[in-house]
């Protein structure tokens, strides 16, 4: 079965950076729609970014030009590298998958298999 697993968050000054890293098992990061999410509490999970099996990403208007997505194929990993962090930036992280191609857009209701979390806190 299809297992998830988020590492990296912790503590992040602002204007600092962070990579998070999900460890896939169970399905082929090369031929999966990947995304990270993020939720902080009392809100809805909220798309960050996603990439494609083709290797396209597209990223929430607000982490655009500071975060990027991506993925290795040989490790099976998938990565978010989040640059100039703000304190807005901080929630759960979750990263996701689905099993066919990307929608275009990041809903979480599209994506079928999730990691714990990892907490991110920028201050």
């Amino acid at each position: 079965h299809v297992q998830l697993v988020e590492s990296g968050g912790g503590m992040v000054q602002a204007g600092g950076s962070a990579r998070l890293s999900c460890a896939a098992s169970g399905l082929t990061v090369s031929t999966y729609c990947m995304a990270w999410f993020r939720q902080t509490p009392g809100k809805e999970r909220e798309g960050v970014a996603g990439i494609d099996f083709d290797g396209s990403a597209s990223y929430a208007d607000s982490v655009k030009g500071r975060f990027t997505i991506r993925k290795d194929n040989d490790t099976n990993t998938l990565y978010l590298q989040m640059d100039n962090s703000k304190p807005e930036d901080s929630g759960m992280y979750y990263c996701a998958s689905r099993k066919w191609g990307c929608t275009g857009e990041l809903r979480a209701e599209d994506y079928s298999a999730w990691g714990q979390g990892t907490q991110v806190t920028v201050s």
